[in-house]
């Protein structure tokens, strides 16, 4: 099976089909969805959709970096309250965000270390949200990395020097998704020099639709179209990609198979 590590099934884009979806990518070879969380308000749909399909979906608990804002404290003590008794699987996702807005930097710095924390207490691995930021992420896991840190740059778009930093980390895995099969992405370049053992999938549906999908909705089934690239790009059996991926993925979030 395929698993997709980080798809938002929760989100509206999905409200007249979510069941059709998820159906449509379990026939397509998707054994499991991990679903990261955004803020408050994503909880609710995220736990119903890992209530109506258990084994099948998957929580996370964090606050995504475009949440983080002035008072963003009193979120995460939700988010907190909300989820620590619920099964979780992941802190995520959370990172630092300077396309959208740079002046929240120092405030998107501190909910990092402060959810990074939650992991290692927790013994939960992290997904990070990395967008115009790895420098600034770098920044932070050098001072935060250590053998209870584990996780993933989810939706991975680097170049090689930055993978090659985050795979020295130790306990952390690239996220590859639809950006992989983008021409202009630069990472045809990249990822033949990356351990396929450090690889996990995904899809970020419904965003960042892989081709020939581009600029549509994305979703899970499409995680086999990204496990088809990789497969041509890094000349390696499908059926090799989809198990080391998988085990990969298993591992990094402590889930049976």
């Amino acid at each position: 099976m395929l698993i997709d590590t980080h798809t938002h099934l929760y989100l509206e884009q999905f409200d007249e089909d979510r069941d059709q979806v998820i159906q449509q990518a379990l026939q397509a070879g998707l054994g499991k969805f991990f679903l990261p969380n955004i803020d408050m308000s994503s909880v609710p749909g995220m736990l119903a959709l890992t209530e109506q399909y258990p084994g099948v979906c998957y929580a996370m608990m964090g606050l995504h970096p475009c949440s983080v804002e002035a008072g963003f404290e009193t979120d995460l003590q939700k988010i907190y309250d909300a989820l620590a008794n619920k099964p979780i699987i992941a802190i995520g996702e959370i990172g630092i965000d300077l396309f959208w807005d740079k002046s929240t930097l120092p405030l998107q710095r501190e909910a990092f270390r402060i959810q990074v924390q939650w992991a290692k207490e927790m013994k939960l691995p992290i997904v990070i949200h990395a967008r115009d930021s790895y420098n600034e992420l770098f920044e932070e896991l050098n001072v935060l990395n250590d053998d209870q840190l584990s996780g993933v740059f989810h939706c991975f778009t680097g170049s090689l020097q930055q993978a090659e930093k985050i795979l020295s980390y130790g306990n952390f895995y690239l996220g590859i998704g639809g950006v992989s099969t983008f021409k202009n992405s630069g990472l045809n370049n990249v990822l033949p020099h990356v351990p396929l053992n450090r690889i996990i999938l995904e899809t970020d549906s419904p965003y960042l639709a892989p081709v020939p999908h581009r600029g549509k909705r994305n979703e899970s089934a499409y995680t086999a179209l990204v496990a088809q690239h990789l497969s041509q790009l890094l000349n390696k059996p499908f059926a090799e990609i989809e198990q080391q991926t998988t085990q990969n993925a298993l591992n990094l979030f402590q889930v049976t198979g």
